[in-house]
């Protein structure tokens, strides 16, 4: 019988009857500034699982391991266990979000390269961001790991801004999670979705109505429901085209 493995924000675990496999299940509730926001988005969990199990199918394509096995049913799927290493790694190709508000730089400028950052995945800190000399401090991965997160990170945008390309989305900015297997090999782990991404629709100029991600939830843009729905619809209009290709 299932049991319940963990239950964060955004998803459910629950053990299976293959001791390295587990079901993960996407939940409609949606937080912000690390919960202090709370609410719920209909049909949330459908699109990001949807759209997980298309982008990280497609990264395994491109030589990205990851934990994704199969999808179950349209809010859940098979995932390999994984022990996740606690640093959130983000990928910033535009401006936006805490690097406008850090730093002064305007949203929406371009990023000559692309930056990547590491954060301390730890509520009670509030996630803080984490310099090359506090990672090493802190012991969180091995400076192996630590590079191989980095080549990863990079890798993975490359291709997810090939793909985003082919939805006529800009790929802002974007967080990712990853996790140690069984056999010591490090996989991509988490979700890649309109939750974890700035997603900004190229062909709209105003910058609120751009906004297909969970910033249209964060800052009360409404149409949230509408923006994640769309987001669903031009990934599965790319995975068809990629088919057909």
């Amino acid at each position: 019988m299932p049991e319940k493995l963990y239950e964060g924000k955004a998803k459910i675990l629950y053990t299976t009857d293959e001791p390295e496999v587990l079901l993960s299940v996407f939940k409609d509730d949606a937080t912000a500034f690390n919960a202090k926001k709370r609410g719920q988005i209909v049909g949330k969990g459908e699109v990001n699982c949807t759209i997980t199990a298309a982008l990280l199918q497609y990264l395994e394509t491109h030589n990205i391991p990851t934990h994704y096995l199969s999808t179950v049913d349209p809010t859940s799927m098979r995932v390999r266990s994984v022990t996740i290493i606690p640093l959130e790694v983000v990928v910033r190709n535009v401006v936006a979000g805490s690097l406008a508000r850090e730093t002064g730089l305007p949203v929406g400028q371009p990023i000559p390269e692309p930056l990547v950052e590491f954060y301390y995945k730890n509520d009670d800190l509030g996630d803080p961001l984490l310099t090359g000399d506090r990672l090493r401090l802190l012991e969180l991965a091995t400076p192996e790991q630590v590079t191989a997160l980095q080549q990863y990170a990079l890798s993975i945008n490359q291709h997810l801004m090939t793909f985003f390309d082919r939805c006529d989305i800009v790929l802002v900015d974007f967080k990712l999670e990853f996790g140690v297997d069984a056999h010591g090999h490090i996989r991509l782990a988490d979700e890649i979705s309109p939750d974890t991404c700035r997603l900004w629709d190229k062909a709209e100029p105003d910058p609120q109505k751009r906004i297909l991600d969970k910033d249209r939830f964060r800052h009360d843009l409404g149409q949230v429901e509408g923006a994640y729905q769309t987001m669903r619809s031009r990934v599965l209009q790319a995975v068809t085209s990629l088919s057909e290709a």
